[in-house]
């Protein structure tokens, strides 16, 4: 999750509470992916999509109401909407999701190679294995990032060098955040 937010700073709710972990469910999804119906993964990507959908549309609402005379309304609310939603369709669904499916279907894979184990108990420690893996992969993949709407440069990691380095070239130098 987030770092807290500074003192006086508006709390944000897709950042800073628990909902964040409402990004999660699709990494739990892939872990559980050996032992449930395949709807109940799908599901999963549903709840952490919609979680996609509602900060993107939030993080735009809030760069709407920001005043600038740099840059209009319109280009504000764009880039802080497409910004927020790559940003976290990469971060919280896309990167880590396909990570822990890997993992899973690996040590599935290495499980019935190398053990004589009942399939069940396979299963469960491959799930137990990829709910585990979960934490170690969110840090590098996911912190705080840049927010238009508040445009300050916070922690960059590996989404965050990915976007500055391609999609974040195409939006109007104002709106660009600064490397640091």
């Amino acid at each position: 999750m987030s770092e807290p937010p500074p003192r006086g700073a508006e709390r944000d709710i897709f950042r800073d509470t628990w909902v964040r972990y409402l990004g999660y469910a699709n990494e739990v999804g892939e872990a559980f992916r050996s032992l449930v119906p395949a709807a109940v993964v799908w599901l999963s990507y549903g709840v952490s999509s919609s979680y996609v959908l509602a900060d993107a549309i939030d993080k735009g609402k809030k760069a709407g109401d920001v005043r600038s005379p740099e840059t209009g309304r319109s280009t504000r609310v764009t880039v802080a909407v497409v910004d927020t939603f790559v940003w976290q369709a990469l971060a919280s669904v896309a990167i880590p999701g396909f990570t822990i499916n890997r993992v899973c279907a690996a040590s599935l894979y290495i499980l019935g190679t190398a053990t004589r184990w009942p399939l069940s108990i396979r299963k469960w420690t491959t799930t137990a294995l990829g709910l585990l893996v979960i934490p170690v992969i969110i840090h590098p993949i996911d912190s705080t990032h840049w927010s238009p709407a508040h445009h300050c440069p916070l922690s960059h990691r590996s989404v965050d060098f990915l976007l500055d380095s391609s999609l974040r070239k195409l939006y109007p130098s104002v709106e660009k955040p600064s490397s640091s």
